[in-house]
């Protein structure tokens, strides 16, 4: 792949902390791919590995593009601890990859502390663009939309 002259990759990184209505055990696994279409309006991960849909190192899948000319993002839970409510996936399109860490904490019997972290590196301009453009949009509510909808969710 041909590099751009003068190209520099940027990384931007942001970090939210959300409340879930729910003991840590019943929280964390809504933050596995295939459990988050529960709460999250309009994700429909496609399953490529392995062949049932479990959450483990490895697991891989795709979603559809946000409309930013990247038809799909390949999807792969590069960390998983859930002794520790740990889980980490690592994203990528054709200008651009990105890891998503969530760690859960116990808050009391009854909530549990999420907290999410994006890391975005472009690899090439139009990546380093459409970073900026996705870490904004990402965090322009902090993440409490995420917390809205798991609660929701939760209250059903």
């Amino acid at each position: 792949m041909p590099t751009e002259k003068n190209f520099k990759s940027e990384r931007i990184s942001k970090t939210a902390t959300i409340i879930v209505n729910a003991e840590i055990a019943a929280a964390f696994p809504l933050f596995g791919a295939f459990e988050e279409r529960k709460w999250a309006t309009g994700w429909n991960p496609t399953l490529i590995y392995p062949l049932l849909e479990i959450i483990e190192e490895g697991t891989t899948f795709k979603t559809k593009g946000y409309g930013n000319d990247e038809d799909d993002f390949f999807w792969r839970v590069s960390k998983y601890n859930p002794g520790q409510y740990f889980i980490e996936y690592f994203v990528f399109t054709q200008n651009r990859y990105w890891t998503i860490e969530v760690k859960c904490f116990p808050a009391s019997d009854n909530k549990t502390l999420a907290e999410v972290t994006y890391t975005y590196t472009g690899l090439n301009q139009v990546g380093n663009n459409i970073n900026r453009n996705a870490v904004e949009e990402m965090f322009k509510e902090n993440l409490k939309d995420w917390q809205e909808e798991i609660n929701s969710y939760l209250a059903k």
